[in-house]
């Protein structure tokens, strides 16, 4: 299929995007990469009359460092870009570990990380690793700037906290502790398809070696990316052996209600969240960087 007829913009300024957002309002679509976007054109589940494209606004785009010790990247930057990252790697050892499972190298090539977050699929690996990092989601409007907590960010399938009005601008991550290891993993039918299930996690130690914060987000089993509160509890304050993996890893079904679609059962999403669960503290308590 084609996409129905439109009108296309590309503002240079990120003053006149969020005009144009004003002024177009319900008839317009954001343009970012075009990854997620353009498929959704051609099958004509959208038909805006105007397509606002970001791509000629070059504040959006970059990564940095900033004195506070939070990684800021900018909206439109490029996922290939964060994937090849020095500075990715450094200060965010997650976020660099999950990009590779991002769909194809081609895609990675345009898709954006704000793209993708606003976009919220559930089964997307960004989102999870915005809430299990804590990130900040800027937002822009002509009104003022905003920050969103990525716990608070994303409502639902394809439904975020963004106002009509408002452009996802920055994205911020918290300074990654000294002491702090990691583990992803996901499954699909295929490497590159979206997950059925997949699990991300950080693990904490305390200088006497045991565990002081855990976050463990499922992503692909709900509407949402969601922190698996039961199992972070299970591993709390251990000292990470294998008893306590395996009750955390039991403890991941707990309050957990997997949708059931035509890639998986409800069944088997449960099975594949503990299964993963195990699997991912393996890989963060394997790890002798922290």
């Amino acid at each position: 299929m084609k996409p129905a007829p439109f009108d296309h913009v590309a503002p240079e300024t990120l003053d006149q995007a969020l005009a144009l957002l004003v002024e177009y309002g319900d008839d317009a679509k954001v343009l970012a990469g075009g990854q997620s976007l353009v498929p959704v054109l051609a099958l004509r589940l959208a038909a805006p009359a105007w397509l606002i494209d970001l791509n000629r606004i070059a504040s959006l785009s970059g990564i940095r460092e900033l004195d506070s010790g939070e990684l800021a990247i900018g909206a439109l930057t490029r996922q290939r870009m964060v994937e090849r990252s020095d500075t990715i790697a450094g200060a965010n050892p997650l976020l660099a570990a999950a990009m590779p499972w991002i769909a194809h190298a081609q895609i990675r090539n345009r898709g954006t990380i704000g793209g993708s977050l606003a976009h919220a699929d559930p089964a997307a690996e960004l989102p999870a690793i915005c809430v299990a990092c804590d990130a900040i989601l800027v937002a822009q409007s002509r009104s003022g700037r905003r920050e969103i907590a990525a716990a608070n960010f994303f409502r639902g399938m394809f439904e975020t906290a963004l106002a009509a009005d408002e452009l996802l601008t920055e994205i911020r991550f918290p300074g990654w502790p000294a002491r702090r290891t990691h583990g992803f993993l996901e499954v699909a039918r295929r490497h590159g398809d979206f997950a059925i299930c997949g699990i991300a996690t950080t693990v904490d130690r305390g200088a006497a070696g045991r565990i002081g914060d855990v976050r463990i987000v499922a992503f692909g089993v709900t509407d949402r990316p969601i922190r698996l509160a039961a199992a972070e509890q299970a591993l709390t304050g251990t000292t990470g052996g294998g008893n306590a993996i395996h009750a955390a890893a039991a403890a991941a079904a707990v309050g957990l209600s997997p949708r059931s679609d035509h890639h998986a059962s409800s069944e088997y999403r449960l099975e594949l969240a503990q299964v993963l669960t195990r699997r991912a503290l393996t890989q963060a308590l394997q790890d002798k960087t922290a």
